[in-house]
């Protein structure tokens, strides 16, 4: 079945469900009316709802989305997305102040490791290489030799000479994921985003069976994604429209071919910002129950209250974020 993006304007059935308010124009004409007086950029994840991404000045990925901020010359970064990718903004614009317009949007894979685990891990691997995934805490990344994103993760493991242990964190089926295409073994985390999780193999059988001519785009935390590379590997599925992709990686895909059909399995979310920037395709939920509560916590309503109220500040220790930072320097320097 299509996931269609709502017309909230006009679906006051939709508002109602979901407790949103009607005036989506007069808000979002305020939000920006805010920002440009505050010198304010709005970042925006993938996963996000429809009518934030819409005001947003920038929508993409976590750690992309706070480099493009680094690069303005805006004083404020309001960061519409979770409470570590805040932080992570704040670790790249040392010198601006970062607000998330609600407070409990968290990550349940950030939370699957602190950093007194990862301190324990470390000292049963001494001399080990650590490799922490953009989700996760500053204090987990000011512990990391490296941190990674889903689309430049593979070119990271590469890199680690073949000598050196890995310690690979905290995603699991990221990491099974990475010792397949890399042929390297590693100790793996065994960590999991709920969401992603739930996106199972017998997802990718119905939408194989429902769409067969389909690209299928899957993001490398899904509990499928081994299936899947299992699948092209015997020939089962096509392998050159099977592709294991980060969210960047999917829009630029569905923009290279236009007009083509997708099965897309990751968090809804994404279907909003795939239908507006490649109009042409088709696209189809590997699992529509693929819905992060947390990325859903922040609405055009606190947005706006964060830009009136300047709530709520995200703060990282200076020794902390500086740490961090080097972890984040050596992987953009690969």
């Amino acid at each position: 079945m299509a996931v269609e993006v709502v017309d909230l304007e006009s679906d006051a059935a939709e508002y109602a469900r979901r407790g949103v308010p009607r005036d989506i124009a007069g808000m979002s004409k305020e939000i920006r009316e805010l920002a440009r007086k505050r010198n304010a950029v709005i970042l925006a994840h993938n996963y996000q709802v429809p009518e934030v991404q819409d005001v947003a000045d920038y929508v993409g990925d976590s750690l992309g989305l706070s480099r493009q901020a680094a690069g303005t010359d805006a004083d404020v970064i309001v960061f519409c997305g979770v409470h570590f990718m805040a932080e992570t903004a704040v670790i790249l614009s040392p010198t601006k102040r970062v607000l998330i317009p609600d407070l409990e949007a968290g990550c349940s894979l950030a939370a699957t490791i602190n950093a007194t685990q990862l301190a324990a891990w470390k000292a049963q691997h001494p001399g080990a290489v650590v490799v922490s995934y953009v989700n996760t805490t500053a204090e987990v990344k000011a512990l990391s030799d490296y941190c990674c994103t889903s689309g430049n993760a593979e070119r990271v493991i590469r890199a680690i000479p073949d000598d050196k242990e890995i310690l690979f964190l905290p995603d699991m089926f990221l990491g099974t994921y990475l010792e397949k295409v890399t042929g390297r073994t590693m100790h793996v985390w065994p960590g999991e985003c709920h969401v992603h999780a739930g996106i199972r193999p017998a997802d990718i059988d119905r939408a194989r069976h429902e769409h067969g001519d389909a690209d299928l785009l899957v993001h490398p935390e899904c509990g499928c994604a081994s299936q899947c590379m299992y699948f092209k590997a015997n020939g089962d599925i096509d392998a050159d429209r099977t592709h294991i992709l980060s969210t960047e990686g999917m829009v630029q895909h569905a923009q290279k071919y236009p007009g083509r059909s997708f099965v897309v399995a990751t968090e809804l979310g994404i279907m909003h910002r795939l239908s507006k920037e490649a109009p042409q395709g088709r696209f189809y939920a590997a699992s529509e129950r693929a819905i992060c509560r947390y990325m859903k916590k922040i609405t055009l309503d606190k947005l706006l209250t964060s830009l009136r109220e300047d709530v709520f500040e995200v703060t990282v220790p200076q020794d902390v974020a500086g740490r961090a930072r080097l972890a984040i320097q050596r992987m953009v320097e690969l």
